[in-house]
């Protein structure tokens, strides 16, 4: 009789489908950071980030691999503290806020990439362009309860991308040589997550 309880519960268990394995988790906006730095005149790195963000991570814990990412960025919220500069981006010499106000990232592929560390492929949508790109992870963590009950997880991610292949074409050229905006841009998301 055992047997036959353990054969059924086997089966069961290799019938339910992937997502009976897998849990919601919400990025807490308060707490992540969505960031990132350009070479400026070519001599130094300036750092910003997007203010408002928000989007979900669907964790396998069965199959990591089989996790799902989904982010929406506001353009509008760029922020390198300096308000003439972060207007200048906003204007339609960059990112063009008022035609394209969000930017998206829709994962396509997780591939485990070394002890708690991930490779994630996915669709960065930036400035009406959509081109593959691979953020580096680091996490997820173990998860912890916050004083409220909350259950959460964090993950680090980076990547680095080239302006131009997203139509942020506009630059300066320096009397002393080179440009005044470098064309690589370095991604950083320190990510904090609620468990639904």
């Amino acid at each position: 009789m055992k047997r036959i309880i353990a054969s059924i519960a086997t089966i069961a268990a290799l019938s339910l489908p992937a997502f009976a394995f897998a849990s919601t988790w919400t990025i807490d906006p308060d707490h992540s950071n969505v960031g990132f730095k350009v070479r400026h005149l070519m001599v130094s790195n300036v750092k910003g980030n997007f203010d408002k963000h928000s989007g979900t991570v669907e964790i396998n814990d069965k199959d990591i691999t089989k996790s799902k990412v989904n982010v929406s960025i506001d353009t509008a919220s760029i922020n390198t503290n300096v308000q003439k500069r972060d207007e200048h981006l906003r204007s339609a010499d960059f990112f063009d806020v008022a035609k394209y106000p969000t930017m998206t990232f829709v994962s396509k592929k997780v591939a485990k990439n070394g002890k708690n560390k991930l490779k994630v492929t996915g669709d960065l949508t930036l400035h009406g362009v959509t081109k593959q790109v691979v953020l580096d992870v680091e996490g997820p963590t173990k998860e912890s309860k916050d004083p409220w009950g909350n259950i959460r997880k964090g993950a680090t991610a980076t990547t680095k991308i080239n302006r131009k292949d997203f139509g942020l074409v506009w630059n300066a050229a320096l009397e002393t040589g080179g440009v005044a905006v470098g064309d690589e841009i370095a991604i950083t998301l320190e990510i904090e997550m609620i468990k639904k």
